[in-house]
C-alpha cells in the first residue's frame, strides 16, 4: 500500500532551519578556538569561564613570548618553515611584547590562556605565518617551558633577595659581639651567650635557604620545549638550540617527564617554606624581644603599628605578619602536593592550577625577606637590659659543675652536687657566685678561690673552646667566614 507523505509544516521547516543556523553559527564560533575543529557545539559561558586561566598565567607573558621567539628560530633553522615566516613571526611577537608591557591589549577568557591569547593576536596581526608558529609543539610542552623559565627568573631573584638578609643578618651580628644575653632552651635561660652568638645562627640557617635554592635551581635547569603532547615529534627539530637560545642547560630526555614533571616548582615551593620557616622563629624571637617582659630589642618605628583603643601600644605587626604568612606559603605547599599526587602520565588538566600557588609563595617570600632585612637594619637592640638578664638563672651552673670536673670529680657527680646547690641557692634568693667559699665548700671539697672567677659569666663564655661555640674567639671567626662567604657571593 502506498503510504503518501505530507508535506512538513512551516513551522518544523522554521525550526529545522533554525537548529541548523544555529549549528552554523556555534562552528564559526568554535572556529576560532586553537583546538575546535572536532566541536560541533560552542562551549557554554560559565564553562569558558571556569576554563580560562588568562587571569594568573599572564604573569608568564615574556617567558611565552621568548619561548615561541626561540621556537620559531629553530623551525627556520631547520627548514621547517621559511626564514621569511621566521622573521615575521619573531617581528610580530616583539611588536606584542612591547604592547603588552605598554598596556596596549587587552587579553580575552575566550582565548582561555597566556599561550593562546599571543598566538591567536600575532595571527591577526601577521596572518599565515602566525599559524605556522605551533609546527611540531603542544601547549602542554609550551606550559612546562614558560613555567619552568618564570620560576628560574622568580629564584634569582630571590637569591638576590637572599644576599640582602644575608648581609644585614651579619651586620648586626658583626657590630654586637662584645654583648652578654642569656642562651634559652625550652624558653628558660640556660646558658649565657652573645648576641651576635645567636645572629650568627640564623646566617647560618639563611646560607642554607639560599644553597637550597641554589640547588634547586641547576636541578630544573633543563628545557622541555620540543617535547609536543607527549611522545615527541615527527619533525626533525633542533631541542638543543632552543634550550641554549632560552638560556638552559640541558634538555629534559624523556619527553613524557618533561611535560608532566612539577618537581621543580614543588623543589621550588618545599625551599620557600623552609626559609619562611627561618624568617617565621627569627620574628617569634624579635616578638618575644619586643615585649616588656623582655625588653631586649626595639623595633624601629617604622616597622610598628599602634592600637586603636590603646594609646601606648606599640605592636610587632611585620614580625608577626611574616609569621602569619608562613602558614600561607606552607599552604602552597600543601596545594601543589595535594594536586600532583594522584595524576597519571602525562599532562592532566589540574596542572593548569599548579602556578598560582608558585606565583603566589614567590611574591609573599620576597617582600617577607625584604621587610625583616628593613627591620633587621633598624633595631636596636637593649644591650644593657640582655646582659642584666644574663645575670639571672644560674646560666653559670654547667661551668661550676665543669670547674668540679677539672678537679677530677666525674661529671654526674658534679652535675648533681651543682644542682644540691642551686637548690640551695632558690631556697635562699642567692646566686651561685653570691655564696662563699665555705658554703660551696659544705657540697664539695674540691671547690676553691678560683671557682669564682670561673663562673664570672663573660669567663664562661670565653672558656668555651668547642668549634661553633659562643666564645668571643670562635664567633669572630664564624664573622670572618660569614664575610667571605658574602664577598663570594659578589
Amino acid at each position: 500500500m502506498h503510504v503518501r507523505r505530507q508535506a512538513p509544516k512551516d513551522g518544523v521547516i522554521q525550526e529545522t532551519a533554525a537548529r541548523a543556523a544555529e549549528v552554523t553559527k556555534e562552528k564559526k564560533i568554535m572556529s576560532k578556538k586553537l583546538w575546535g575543529g572536532r566541536f560541533t557545539k560552542a562551549e557554554s559561558k560559565s564553562a569558558t569561564e571556569f576554563n580560562a586561566s588568562i587571569d594568573f598565567d599572564r604573569k608568564m607573558y615574556r617567558q611565552d613570548i621568548e619561548g615561541s621567539r626561540a621556537h620559531a628560530a629553530m623551525l627556520a633553522k631547520q627548514g621547517i618553515i621559511t626564514q621569511e615566516d621566521a622573521k615575521a613571526i619573531d617581528d610580530g611577537l616583539v611588536e606584542i611584547l612591547t604592547d603588552i608591557e605598554e598596556g596596549k591589549i587587552e587579553f580575552t577568557i575566550e582565548n582561555e590562556d597566556i599561550h593562546m591569547n599571543i598566538e591567536s593576536i600575532l595571527t591577526e596581526r601577521i596572518g599565515e605565518p602566525g599559524k605556522r608558529l605551533h609546527t611540531a609543539r603542544s601547549r602542554n610542552d609550551q606550559v612546562a617551558v614558560d613555567f619552568r623559565l618564570w620560576t628560574k627568573e622568580a629564584i634569582i631573584s630571590l637569591l638576590d633577595d637572599l644576599k640582602r638578609l644575608l648581609h644585614s643578618t651579619y651586620q648586626i651580628a658583626e657590630k654586637h659581639q662584645n654583648y652578654l644575653m642569656p642562651g634559652y632552651t625550652h624558653l628558660q635561660r640556660a646558658q649565657p651567650v652573645t648576641p651576635a652568638y645567636h645572629f650568627m645562627a640564623y646566617f647560618q640557617m639563611f646560607k642554607r635557604d639560599y644553597s637550597r635554592f641554589e640547588d634547586c635551581l641547576d636541578r630544573m635547569d633543563v628545557s622541555p620545549l620540543g617535547s609536543g603532547a607527549l611522545a615527541g615529534t615527527t619533525y626533525h627539530t633542533d631541542r638543543r638550540f632552543v634550550a641554549e637560545r632560552l638560556g638552559f642547560a640541558d634538555i629534559c630526555e624523556n619527553a613524557m617527564d618533561g611535560v608532566s614533571d612539577r618537581d621543580f616548582a614543588l623543589e621550588f615551593l618545599s625551599d620557600a617554606s623552609i626559609c619562611m620557616m627561618h624568617l617565621s622563629r627569627f620574628c617569634e624571637e624579635l616578638i618575644l624581644w619586643s615585649s616588656t617582659e623582655f625588653g631586649f630589642i626595639e623595633i624601629d618605628d617604622a616597622y610598628s603599628t599602634g592600637s586603636s583603643i590603646m594609646p601606648q601600644k606599640k605592636n610587632p605587626d611585620m614580625a608577626e605578619l611574616i609569621r602569619g604568612k608562613t602558614g600561607r606559603v606552607y599552604g602552597d605547599l600543601i596545594t601543589l602536593l595535594t594536586l600532583m599526587k594522584g595524576l597519571p602520565l602525562a599532562y592532566n588538566k589540574d596542572m593548569q592550577e599548579d602556578k598560582p600557588p608558585v606565583f603566589d609563595a614567590a611574591e609573599q617570600l620576597s617582600s617577607c625577606i625584604n621587610i625583616f632585612a628593613d627591620m633587621l637594619d633598624t633595631m636596636t637592640l637593649k644591650t644593657d637590659t640582655m646582659e642584666k638578664a644574663a645575670k639571672y638563672g644560674y646560666m653559670n651552673a654547667t661551668d661550676a659543675a665543669d670547674y668540679l670536673v677539672s678537679k677530677g670529680v666525674p661529671f654526674r657527680e658534679c652535675h648533681a652536687v651543682i644542682g644540691e646547690i642551686v637548690l640551695y641557692c632558690i631556697s635562699h634568693g642567692k646566686a651561685i657566685e653570691e655564696l662563699s667559699l665555705q658554703q660551696l665548700q659544705d657540697f664539695s671539697p674540691e671547690f676553691g678561690p678560683d671557682i669564682y672567677e670561673n663562673i664570672d659569666l663573660k669567663a664562661c663564655v670565653k672558656a668555651k673552646k668547642s668549634e661553633g661555640s659562643t666564645s668571643f674567639e670562635s664567633v669572630k671567626k664564624m664573622l670572618q667566614s660569614a664575610e667571605a662567604y658574602l664577598e663570594s657571593l659578589k
